[in-house]
């Protein structure tokens, strides 16, 4: 997270520090043959948490908004298994806002759980949808964004 220095051991983080939470529900197929759910899910959780946030809030139109945020780096760290059936309630926060970039960070808690079961970021740039090429944040998003420091 953005708070460890590189030489410091990731640390787990407690609710209080995301402004924002949704719930995920877990599904059969996310549980791998250790009896957990897989590390790979982890991301996707990341990324439809998020982006399911921006959309209800008017801040990321992704059939025709002029915009589009594409993943430039990814990382997590695992404290805690979660597995299916479990509710986990992922936690966002924005670290870092740019010109065109954004650093997401995302707490996974199970449901009741004060501490994150996992921890992560990644790093969005908005580019222009026809061209590809980073494009300024529109005023929506930079708005919405404000609101998840």
């Amino acid at each position: 997270m953005s708070n460890a220095s590189p030489s410091s051991r990731p640390q787990t983080q407690p609710r209080s520090a995301y402004p924002v939470f949704r719930p995920i529900t877990t599904r059969w197929m996310d549980n791998d043959v250790y009896g957990h759910v897989n590390n790979v899910v982890y991301y996707s959780w990341f990324d439809t948490a998020v982006n399911a946030y921006l959309i209800e809030q008017g801040a990321l139109d992704i059939d025709a908004g002029e915009v589009i945020g594409l993943v430039i780096e990814t990382q997590c760290n695992y404290f805690a298994p979660l597995a299916f059936p479990q509710t986990v309630h992922a936690g966002i926060r924005v670290a870092h806002i740019g010109q065109s970039s954004v650093r997401y960070e995302v707490g996974l808690f199970a449901e009741g759980s004060d501490t994150a079961a996992a921890c992560g970021h990644f790093v969005h740039v908005y580019v222009d949808r026809e061209n590809r090429r980073p494009a300024p944040l529109p005023d929506a998003l930079k708005t919405t964004l404000e609101t998840l420091r």
